[in-house]
């Protein structure tokens, strides 16, 4: 198995930060035995975020250097946005991969993410580098204990021949129908089996002979792992993983679950890569996948490899707090309000102008005009220089990763937007290039002429009668 490795990690949590205080004084009324849940806070997605944007968030963290190596892209979720079209397929358009690259989704338990993460390690031993991504947004139900320990968050590894920065030492993994919570096609919420149930017959008696025949597999002893890696929001499951196999207490990686919530298929993925982070050279990192069976994955850190822009440490520092609890009953439509008149209009997607301007609005593709220099957006068979209307003289200029900053902006409160008001105006591309933008993840206060920005892929908007949302870019704070 030494064939294959990591070689690079990022993740995307969002920046609001719901405290979970605040869920518990709108519920506690009703669910009073909550109230010991009720610390800490949950990374919770806006209106505009789905799996798809943050997966293309984490991928782009992870691919800081601007270099975008990949064979195939997987997206591994259980709250896949299309059930019939290629959710990689999004994210690979907007990433501006090749068209050659094979993508593939994964999901049908929380095991996907690591399950993906295996046959993309089994790829990379044929010599085959995949952008292994995995993402999460679920609606749990109100009042619940789930809605109190989930929470959204993504991450990617990338996975590829040779060690990396992390070299795969072995895998092993069982596959047990054993159902300690499921969701049926069609529901947006789970429903949960009593967790000292799940503890005693899954963790104790699934993980455990799984985790022991892995480091046997591999020929290690528990004390020699640095990292136990236990993706789960049951408390004391970790510790019982650690005791049965002789691995040390201060082995047990932190859960995030005080700072993000559980993020579902995509928890082993994030905490894999937050682990990494830290890792120190032969540092022996053990991660744990578990649903419907359960994965046992074992790497050695070498030290080596490229580090993300943010990484889950620096997206945890970018955070806003929110004790807004109607909000998020509302971007979940779990909160049915009255949007007005101005919300009354007709958001079919052509297609067809869909398909022929991809790299425009998938992937924010301009033109530079080859004999001036010229940078614009969109991308025309005309230049915008005003000195040389030169005629089909641009080449692509991909705009996604260029910073921008704030020329002119408005704060609309009269027109509809799920998050009023709606923010947007007029940006600049280092180097050229101007366009209008809609702004988010900015409080209407603190937009200001020249403030720095990057760009974000995001919800358009969603076309509720046919069941179809458009993706574009909008402008966030650079920091």
């Amino acid at each position: 198995m030494s064939g294959a490795g990591i070689h690079g990690f990022g993740a995307y949590v969002p920046v609001t930060r719901l405290q979970r205080s605040a869920i518990h004084a709108f519920n506690g009324w009703f669910a009073g035995g909550l109230k010991g849940l009720a610390k800490g806070e949950k990374a919770v997605s806006g209106w505009d975020e789905d799996p798809i944007t943050m997966a293309v968030e984490a991928a782009r963290d992870l691919y800081a250097d601007g270099a975008r190596n990949a064979d195939a892209v997987t997206l591994a979720s259980t709250t896949h946005v299309f059930a019939d079209r290629a959710n990689a397929g999004v994210v690979k358009e907007a990433l501006n991969l090749a068209d050659t690259v094979m993508t593939m989704d994964a999901g049908g338990s929380q095991r996907c993410g690591t399950s993906s993460l295996i046959a993309a390690l089994d790829a990379a031993a044929a010599g085959r580098t995949t952008l292994h991504l995995a993402a999460e947004r679920t609606t749990p139900k109100p009042a619940s204990e789930r809605e109190m320990t989930a929470g959204d968050a993504a991450a990617a590894i990338l996975v590829g021949p040779g060690p990396g920065l992390a070299r795969l030492i072995a895998h092993h993994s069982v596959a047990m129908d054993f159902v300690d919570h499921f969701r049926e096609a069609g529901e947006a919420s789970d429903y949960d089996w009593e967790a000292r149930w799940v503890r005693d017959e899954g963790f104790a008696k699934i993980a455990v002979p799984a985790l022991k025949a892995a480091l046997a597999k591999a020929g290690l002893d528990g004390g020699r792992v640095a990292r136990l890696i236990v993706p789960v929001a049951v408390r004391g499951i970790p510790e019982l993983l650690a005791k049965s196999a002789g691995i040390a207490p201060e082995a047990i990686a932190d859960t995030l679950g005080a700072v993000i919530g559980h993020a579902g298929a995509a928890q082993p993925t994030l905490m894999l890569a937050h682990a990494l982070e830290t890792a120190k050279t032969g540092d022996i990192l053990c991660l744990v996948g578990f649903g419907q069976g359960c994965d046992i994955l074992l790497f050695e850190a070498t030290g080596a490899g490229a580090r993300p822009r943010l990484g889950v440490s620096g997206w945890l520092a970018r955070r806003r707090e929110s004790h807004n609890y109607g909000q998020y009953l509302f971007h979940r439509d779990l909160l049915s309000l009255e949007k007005g008149m101005r919300a009354e209009h007709d958001s079919k997607t052509a297609l067809t102008a869909l398909w022929r301007n991809r790299k425009a609005v998938m992937a924010l593709v301009g033109g530079r005009c080859t004999r001036t220099g010229t940078i614009q957006f969109p991308k025309t068979d005309v230049s915008v220089n005003p000195n040389d209307h030169a005629i089909r003289t641009q080449e692509d200029y991909p705009l996604a990763d260029v910073p921008a900053r704030i020329l002119t902006y408005t704060a609309d409160a009269l027109t509809f937007s799920p998050d009023p008001p709606s923010c947007y105006g007029n940006i600049e591309f280092e180097g050229g290039g101007r366009m209008m933008s809609e702004f988010t993840d900015i409080a209407p206060d603190a937009l200001e002429v020249g403030t720095d920005l990057r760009m974000m892929f995001r919800i358009k908007s969603f076309d509720e009668l046919r069941g179809f949302r458009r993706y574009f870019w909008k402008a966030a704070p650079a920091h």
